[in-house]
């Protein structure tokens, strides 16, 4: 039995424009996140999905909403998916959370899987949860393919899962705004086929 999973993190919204750390604010699509979305939806139309899941964050909700409605189906969500929790971090830009937690900042750029934002969530809490949310899917869906919308970092979790790496290689990989990644999951082996692609998005005017 084998779930394949298409895997998109969210479209863009105005705080990832601004670089603004999200986590668990409700921060909705901007308008070009509503165009990315759109595009990813023309993409995946032809696949033929059992069931489109999403973070219930509106950002993640919306942009998977946008990928269903061709397939008729309803989006169903899963806290699981839902971003790391930031903390104190939440609403701040990158540069504003070095100022302010200068050690603890280069401490989580060099090493993730050691540290954790003020307040916030640790990677190995966020990874307990979304396996939790993976295996949910594969019991739910044991021979079928899913488009699974979430964020960065739970995105990232779950490439690293399917490669078999660690924690501590979590900003080897890159997470654009409708990237899409197809994952494969057997019993005996995972598999990724495809990561971060943005071809559906060439056609998309820069700026809109």
């Amino acid at each position: 039995m084998s779930l394949r999973l298409l895997l998109l993190r969210h479209g863009e919204t105005a705080w990832n424009r601004e670089r603004r750390y999200q986590g668990w604010t409700d921060t909705p699509l901007s308008a070009e996140g509503l165009v990315q979305a759109e595009a990813a939806a023309r993409e995946l139309k032809e696949h033929a999905f059992a069931a489109v899941y999403a973070s219930p964050l509106r950002r993640a909700r919306d942009t998977a909403v946008a990928i269903a409605a061709p397939h008729g189906l309803e989006v169903e969500t899963d806290p699981a998916f839902k971003e790391l929790g930031f903390g104190q971090w939440e609403g701040l830009t990158l540069d504003e959370a070095r100022a302010r937690d200068t050690a603890l900042y280069e401490g989580w750029a060099k090493t993730p899987h050691l540290m954790s934002p003020p307040g916030g969530e640790s990677l190995a809490q966020a990874r307990e949860r979304v396996l939790a949310g993976l295996e949910r899917l594969r019991a739910g869906h044991p021979d079928a393919i899913v488009c699974l919308v979430a964020h960065g970092i739970p995105v990232r979790i779950l490439i690293l899962e399917a490669l078999g790496l660690g924690l501590e290689r979590i900003w080897a990989l890159h997470s654009a705004p409708t990237g899409i990644s197809e994952l494969e999951f057997r019993d005996d082996w995972t598999a990724l086929h495809r990561m971060n692609t943005l071809v559906h998005l060439d056609a998309v005017p820069a700026g809109r």
